[in-house]
């Protein structure tokens, strides 16, 4: 294999030390332009490629930031929520020039291990959390541990902690309020997230919210587990007991692309006999007939502007614990498709 390139090979070319090389290709004030200008040209033409790891021993960071997911990679890398998360991370680290580290746990057993990597290793400077349960209590542990964290969703239940997230109350009530205003639905049913995260909660309770205000007459609620199996199990328990909903409002796209399959083979039309909406948008409710009328949630601005505070940690810019700026709540779009009534392409109502 060909020898690697060295700062000590720069320097002999230019016919200065080590250390006046390192210095020029920081732009250090004590090196001349000419210098500066002259060991950047002979790394180029070496093609030599500074050590992160010298780099972060120099200044004492590590030049990277960690993604803590407390679940199995299989559940990471297979929901595409992640993945917009992860792509706004690394678009905010690579304008820093940082690595993102993704940590998550080898399977559902194995408690807090995707945290206390991180915390161990300290290869990031600061960690991003995500979908994490309300009673983890590593949150609040890694939180207090003096690592800059961010979290990305809601967590009432950890005020001071900087965190970037939606309303989904509010979200899920303007879906409900679309339903009943909009196309007349009064039989309305929720198929939930799992109601061991906030998520979850805030959309059944966003709901349950609207259809009090609307004084709706019959309103159910199954509990879903986020997965296109639970929504198709849902519906098929509508199916046998035919309660005659003409509303189904499903906690996310994934259930209600199940639930449309159950739907249609019971030969239950959509949207004539039942309206269908969910919640996400992140690219299944664009491809299945009808489309899904859903709520479009920016997971990747969430995660760009989550990397952003993180970085304002880092370098000693963060909020004040007692400010109104902790949480940063980003609007969201509720995007009108055919599952409810509207025309495919009915375009955006503004929540």
């Amino acid at each position: 294999m060909p020898k690697s390139v060295t700062l000590k090979d720069v320097a002999a070319k230019v016919g200065v030390t080590s250390a006046a090389a390192s210095m020029a290709l920081s732009g250090h004030e004590r090196i001349s332009e000419k210098t500066r200008a002259a060991v950047k040209r002979a790394a180029d033409e070496l093609g030599y490629v500074p050590s992160s790891a010298g780099r972060a021993l120099r200044s004492q960071r590590a030049d990277a930031v960690a993604l803590i997911v407390p679940n199995s990679s299989t559940h990471v890398f297979g929901h595409l929520y992640f993945m917009h998360v992860l792509t706004g991370m690394s678009t905010a680290a690579n304008a820093h020039d940082a690595q993102v580290i993704v940590s998550t746990n080898a399977d559902t057993s194995t408690g807090g291990v995707a945290y206390e990597r991180v915390m161990r290793s300290r290869t990031a400077d600061g960690a991003i959390v995500t979908s994490a349960a309300i009673d983890d209590d590593h949150v609040q542990a890694l939180v207090a541990s003096g690592l800059p964290v961010v979290l990305i969703g809601n967590y009432p239940h950890l005020a001071r902690a900087v965190s970037v997230g939606i309303d989904d109350v509010a979200a899920t009530e303007h879906l409900v309020d679309h339903l009943v205003t909009v196309h007349g639905r009064r039989r309305l049913l929720h198929v939930t997230g799992t109601l061991d995260h906030q998520t979850g909660l805030d959309r059944r309770d966003g709901f349950l919210r609207a259809a009090n205000t609307h004084g709706l007459p019959e309103v159910a609620v199954i509990e879903g587990d986020l997965s296109e199996a639970s929504g198709a199990a849902a519906m098929e328990q509508v199916v046998r007991e035919q309660p005659g909903y003409d509303g189904i409002v499903f906690a996310n796209d994934d259930m209600a692309v199940g639930g449309l399959r159950v739907l249609r083979r019971a030969g239950v039309r959509v949207p004539e006999d039942i309206s269908v909406v969910g919640f996400d948008d992140f690219g299944l409710a664009r491809v299945t007939t009808p489309g899904i009328t859903t709520v479009r949630v920016p997971a990747e601005e969430m995660g760009r502007i989550a990397t952003e505070r993180l970085f304002s940690l880092v370098d000693g810019r963060g909020s004040d614990p007692d400010g109104d700026d902790r949480h940063t709540e980003l609007p969201v779009e509720v995007v009108l498709r055919g599952s409810c009534g509207c025309d495919d392409d009915a375009g955006i109502a503004a929540p």
